[in-house]
């Protein structure tokens, strides 16, 4: 299956899905591999700030993690169903459960220590 590429204010990776109302069941609750999902909004100046931290997770945890963004204004669906009210949401999927939260923009070793956890 070809990688889909995930662009956000300029930055890209091919590690990073793009997440939808459509496909975020098949991406992230069916997913064998535990999930990051980034539920964020172009709007959004600390969705920026996490963003290269989004990045470089999805590069260094490629093939042990899925990690996917989610812009939560053109996917309103997945957003409410999760409860999503601030921005950037962190979400940690396993087995096709929440099972962790961070909210807000914060350092890569946070993100990293809750992800540790589902590993």
């Amino acid at each position: 299956m070809p990688a889909r590429v995930a662009t956000f204010s300029g930055m890209a990776s091919t590690h990073v899905s793009e997440l939808t109302d459509a496909n975020f069941e098949t991406e992230v609750v069916k997913s064998d591999l535990p999930a990051l999902v980034d539920f964020t909004a172009a709007w959004c100046a600390p969705c920026r700030v996490i963003l290269p931290t989004i990045t470089a997770i999805a590069d260094s945890y490629q093939g042990r993690v899925k990690v996917g963004k989610l812009d939560v204004d053109l996917h309103q669906v997945t957003a409410q169903r999760y409860n999503v009210r601030s921005m950037p949401t962190l979400l940690f999927f396993k087995g096709g459960r929440v099972v962790g939260q961070i909210i807000g923009a914060v350092p890569r070793h946070k993100v990293e220590a809750e992800l540790a956890k589902h590993l």
